[in-house]
């Protein structure tokens, strides 16, 4: 399912219009970016856990060249699979 297939079914699904929907998903992804990009989380009991994740400085290589590189440490959104969710594509 892309991003219009999954508006047209939130617009069905809620007895909405498209231009509703579209503004409904928008708000939905502006309120996980914001939340994260500020430390924080979004827990959506029985779908799932969006946060951040540290991962540390390693070791890496160039797979071209074989070059030995240093990767450095950085800061990655994780998301963390709900129990409804999970027994559902069980």
């Amino acid at each position: 399912m892309n991003k219009s297939e999954l508006i047209e079914h939130i617009a069905q699904s809620a007895g909405i219009n498209k231009t509703q929907a579209t503004a409904a998903l928008k708000a939905v992804e502006t309120g996980v970016i914001d939340a994260l990009a500020n430390g924080g989380t979004v827990e959506l009991k029985g779908f799932g856990t969006f946060k951040i994740t540290q991962r540390a400085e390693r070791k890496g290589r160039n797979p071209k060249t074989g070059e030995e590189l240093t990767i450095p440490a950085s800061k990655v959104p994780t998301f963390k699979v709900g129990s409804k969710l999970k027994e559902a594509v069980n």
